[in-house]
């Protein structure tokens, strides 16, 4: 079967778990064709946070699946403060749809929860994708800069401004590549998604605070995902850093690494039709 449905006219859809949360997500692509491609979002992000330039031109060649993982958006339930128990809300939700096998697509916070989630059920996961993300208990995980977080954790509401600063690097060719982005994922005006709220946003951040404490065991944990894995990111990622991305290229043993030149955090939305041909060619082999 195939859906030629991109993100903007995907529709909104719930599937109960058996951990008796009801998910949201949209699905689109060539749906029912191969093994589709999960995508697991960022700190503060729901599912019409992601760029269509981005999942769009993937979906032209995959299934996707966009989710809200438990107390999310419109996805009901509680957000954990372990990133642990997000991965296994997350296998939750695969489980509720009833696939066998998945390919994961995390970002940022997404990406913890995707580490963890091939860890827990290696069976479930047959390639992986790792975007501005780091390995839990790395180097330079620990804390979030002064500056990131009072834009991205300490504001109710972070706004435009915000976040072209933490996603995009302060030069104009960066700074206007973000622009664009965010007029993409605002592109879609009604029907939105529900976005964050103010108890979800502190529960993510005091798991985000727990993977990053410092943990000896790091090159033990990545030598076990085993899963053929791709990892993007930007040259000067001032969220998460660059090298905490390097360490998960190192130490994950089939894996390799694109660095995206004059790019921070949101590289894959500054550079998202080259990271969606790249996605698209490491899935296929």
């Amino acid at each position: 079967m195939t859906n030629t449905l991109d993100l903007v006219e995907a529709e909104l859809q719930h599937v109960e778990g058996a951990n008796g949360v009801s998910y949201a997500y949209r699905r689109f692509g060539r749906v029912g064709e191969g093994v589709p491609l999960v995508f697991l979002q960022h700190f503060r992000g729901d599912i019409d946070n992601w760029d269509p330039a981005l999942v769009s031109p993937i979906g032209a060649e995959r299934d996707v699946i966009l989710f809200d993982n438990a107390g999310i958006g419109s996805t009901s339930g509680t957000v954990p403060s372990t990133v642990e128990e997000m991965a296994q809300d997350a296998i939750a939700f695969i489980e509720a749809l009833g696939l066998a096998q998945v390919d994961l697509f995390g970002f940022s916070l997404g990406g913890f929860v995707a580490q963890a989630a091939v860890l827990s059920r290696p069976s479930l996961v047959r390639r992986l994708i790792l975007a501005g993300t780091g390995a839990k208990g790395a180097a330079g995980m620990g804390a979030w800069l002064e500056d990131v977080a009072d834009r991205l954790v300490v504001k109710a509401e972070p706004g435009g401004e915000d976040l072209l600063y933490v996603f995009y690097a302060h030069t104009g060719s960066s700074q206007g590549a973000g622009q664009a982005s965010l007029g993409r994922i605002f592109q879609r005006q009604e029907g939105r998604d529900t976005g964050v709220s103010l108890e979800a946003k502190d529960a993510q951040y005091e798991a985000i605070l727990a993977w990053g404490e410092p943990d000896a065991r790091v090159a033990e944990r990545l030598a076990n995902v085993a899963q053929p894995t791709l990892i993007l990111q930007g040259d000067n990622d001032i969220m998460i850093p660059t090298a905490a991305s390097h360490t998960l290229a190192e130490l994950i043993p089939d894996a390799r690494i694109t660095i995206y030149p004059d790019a921070s955090h949101g590289s894959i939305f500054q550079y998202a039709t080259e990271a969606a041909a790249e996605t698209v060619v490491f899935l296929a082999e």
